[in-house]
């Protein structure tokens, strides 16, 4: 039988409350089923909090340095699990081996980035207007942060917020995705190994019941959440009803610019990568190619010949390229879109259709897919597909490029391929996004650098980087006045 899990509330594994589970099952290969995981609701999230709330105080008080170290152990057993963590990522969500391990290096990066802050927390000291009175600010944590992940980063994309809010001195209660709840668990109990104490993060698996529960609980002070724009809006709202601090990284339709000078042997790299890399679902997925009519059929014929020799299969095998879709909605979806842009007159060149034989049948396998002729406003140019579907704009010119890249709702990450430097700078500038690229793919985040969009993608807040813990500490202002009489600052004393 396959095993049962439980969540993680204050320093114990525990059922849901209600007995219920869930399946977990593996997309390349449906048959094999990971586990049966807890479907948890409002009663588990609240005793989840409450576990939060009471580890609070201890954790706070403890000197952010010696939080450090213990982020920094994270680090280490990450480190150590690297493999056998990826494999099983590889085996829940379906991403190549190559990439999973990409996936825990970078925790691994976070965790060590964050042990290293915990000692650059830094406030400010300024001047008083007034004799014989210090002034300083200093970062308080914000209290208990709910966070909330998506499936397609189940380790990296929680530890970016997680990290983080812990070197702040924050507690945590953590809801993984229901399509990856296994690494979500597996993240938890490094944690656990690494000495972070009871109730400092706390583990709540389920689906959208317990998400809403999490956000809407009174005794969470934050909500951190990477998702789909449409859940991400329902959770700004409810969080600016409650007066929550809320993080929302949501979709992204994000463009490849690729001009008349550019490399194309790099482009090349970087399309095939972007677009077909986590079988396109990547918020960061290259999803738009803008392409210079002067290097279009010559460019768009190398990707061909490229892209449909890529291998797909399970990516625990050696030699695979491309994993499959996560379930059968994303593939009835991906589907769907197809026939959209068909619909809409644009030229389905390859792909197309479901993979299918040499052991492919049992999983939720697409082929890369890529339309030419499609032109700005086409559906499936607008909307977030998050499957292996390339859309090809031809443009005359550099200003036209821009145009076509700046005309979506979304502005998470985009790229531009190009020799002439005065151009990319200028690019740097021009295109609406979060996330610029020169000569490389739009995925490809850095752990130490700021990760996130404009527009539709998300409401200003970073996650990674030093701007991260913008969003986990609350400024104090402080006063010491040492003259020995009252004071009366912003007084008209002339």
């Amino acid at each position: 039988m396959p095993p049962r899990f439980q969540n993680y509330i204050g320093g114990t594994w525990q059922d849901a409350a209600g007995g219920a589970v869930f399946e977990d099952v593996n997309p390349a290969r449906t048959s094999d089923v990971i586990g049966y995981f807890p479907k948890s609701g409002a009663a588990d999230v609240d005793r989840a909090v409450q576990a939060a709330r009471e580890a609070l105080p201890a954790w706070s008080r403890r000197p952010a340095p010696s939080r450090g170290e213990i982020l920094r152990r994270i680090g280490d057993l990450l480190t150590e699990r690297k493999d056998a963590i990826a494999f099983e990522m590889t085996r829940e969500m379906g991403k190549p081996h190559f990439e999973t391990r990409g996936d825990v290096q970078e925790a691994i990066d976070t965790a060590y980035y964050a042990a290293s802050e915990t000692r650059r927390l830094f406030g400010h000291t300024v001047p008083s207007e007034l004799p014989n009175k210090f002034n300083m600010s200093i970062r308080r944590p914000i209290g208990v942060c709910g966070i909330i992940t998506a499936w397609n980063f189940p380790v990296a994309v929680p530890t970016w917020k997680i990290f983080p809010a812990l070197a702040a001195g924050n507690t945590v209660v953590f809801k993984p995705s229901e399509d990856a709840p296994h690494s979500g668990m597996l993240l938890v109990q490094v944690l656990i190994d690494a000495g972070v104490p009871a109730g400092v993060v706390n583990l709540v698996q389920g689906a959208g019941d317990a998400g809403a529960a999490l956000v809407e609980h009174p005794g969470v002070d934050a909500i951190s959440f990477t998702g789909s724009t449409e859940t991400g809006s329902r959770i700004g709202e409810t969080c600016g009803r409650l007066h929550k601090r809320f993080s929302l990284e949501m979709g992204g339709k994000n463009p490849m610019i690729v001009m008349e000078d550019a490399d194309l042997h790099l482009a090349l790299e970087g399309v095939l990568w972007g677009a077909y890399g986590t079988t396109g679902q990547r918020c960061t997925a290259t999803s738009r190619l803008i392409i210079h009519e002067d290097v279009h059929d010559v460019f768009v014929e190398m990707i061909r010949e490229r892209a449909e020799a890529l291998r797909l299969g399970y990516g625990n095998d050696e030699g695979v390229d491309m994993g499959p879709l996560i379930n059968q909605d994303a593939l009835d979806k991906v589907t769907r879109y197809v026939q959209i842009g068909k619909e809409e007159g644009a030229t389905l060149l390859f792909g197309g259709t479901r993979a299918t034989g040499d052991g492919l049948d049992e999983g939720f396998f697409f082929k890369p897919t890529l339309f030419t002729d499609v032109k700005p406003g086409m559906r499936i140019e607008q909307e977030e597909i998050f499957g292996p579907v390339l859309s090809v704009i031809k443009v005359r010119s550099y200003e036209e490029a821009v145009a076509v890249a700046n005309g979506v709702r979304y502005g998470l990450s985009s790229s531009i391929y190009t020799r002439d430097v005065a151009r990319a700078f200028q690019a740097m500038h021009d295109i609406e996004a979060g996330i610029t690229y020169v000569n490389g793919p739009t995925i490809g985040a850095e752990a130490h650098m700021p990760f996130g969009g404009v527009k539709q993608t998300g409401n200003g807040h970073r996650e990674g980087g030093w701007e991260v813990f913008d969003f986990y500490t609350e400024t104090k202002t402080v006063y010491v006045d040492y003259s020995g009489k009252l004071q009366k600052a912003q007084i008209d004393n002339t």
